[in-house]
């Protein structure tokens, strides 16, 4: 199984294709493709390439489903014996990222399944 590690929003994933991924707001509309290049590591099964910091020439292509707003988070601050309160919220801005391949050096290693499942049974007559 291939996967990459990337570097978004400060943080760091695992990324497979295939699979959709929850990460920091990226400034790009709904539906529309979008490359991560800041890629650190490269496992195409068992053969690994380590970046010092990125891997050249490796990114990762996927598609944008939306942007939307996380859940909330609520911070209570307290100081006992006071009276001093203060509660407050804060919901983070997210972009839900669908990951279709992940390329090296111009050519894809490893590419998302798009092909459905054949589910429909046919009937000779």
């Amino acid at each position: 199984m291939a996967y990459a590690i990337v570097e978004t929003g400060g943080k760091q994933l695992r990324m497979e294709p295939g699979r959709f991924y929850d990460i920091e707001l990226l400034p790009v509309e709904g539906d529309s493709p979008h490359t991560l290049d800041k890629v650190l590591l490269v496992n195409n099964d068992g053969e690994v390439q380590i970046g010092q910091p990125f891997v050249e020439g490796a990114t990762v292509e996927g598609t944008v489903i939306r942007n939307f707003r996380g859940r909330k988070v609520i911070v209570y601050k307290m100081r006992p014996k006071k009276k001093t309160r203060k509660k407050r919220g804060h919901r983070q801005e997210l972009t839900r990222f669908m990951v279709n391949s992940i390329n090296l050096n111009g050519s894809a290693i490893a590419v998302a399944d798009t092909t459905p499942s054949e589910t429909a049974t046919t009937e000779e007559e």
